[in-house]
């Protein structure tokens, strides 16, 4: 077990939802990290950037469009066995400018909020992403061996 308490990410990333109409936009990732999973944009923050400077900048390069609105709804920490660690600030957005568009590294995927593809997606977001949604404020601990989630808590923060 990780002790959470002294635990360093070894990198800093984010994630950028956009829920809009009773859909979610989703992307099936083409390259890096997670390639052939769905997930939502976003990706590692670069030095001198914030988590959300990050964000928006990571969901124009994959989708072409630009999140309006965005707030930061939670944070995930992931240990995986092989010493890989992540930190991952997520945000949800409600509005955007400019249509999705394929690009070199992501493909949209509007998709009901009924109809997540949870199977196709890392093992951890079935029981954060449902809170995304909710709008809910929370913090994950997720510790992994290879794709395979071996344990999880999630605490939901009140306002």
């Amino acid at each position: 077990m990780t002790n959470w308490t002294t635990w360093e990410p070894q990198v800093r990333a984010n994630l950028l939802f956009i829920v809009r109409d009773e859909k979610i936009l989703l992307i099936r990732k083409k390259r890096g990290f997670g390639a052939g999973k769905i997930n939502g944009p976003g990706g590692k923050v670069d030095p001198g950037e914030t988590p959300l400077q990050s964000a928006l900048r990571e969901t124009f390069e994959e989708l072409g469009i630009s999140p309006l609105g965005t707030t930061q709804q939670g944070e995930l920490h992931f240990q995986f066995c092989d010493g890989y660690s992540l930190h991952c600030a997520v945000f949800l957005a409600h509005d955007f400018a400019r249509q999705p568009r394929e690009t070199e590294e992501a493909v949209p995927l509007w998709t009901p909020l009924d109809q997540i593809p949870y199977d196709e997606m890392w093992a951890d977001d079935r029981y954060w992403l449902p809170l995304l949604i909710r709008g809910a404020h929370f913090t994950g601990y997720f510790e992994f061996e290879g794709e395979q989630l071996l344990n999880r808590e999630i605490i939901v923060r009140q306002l």
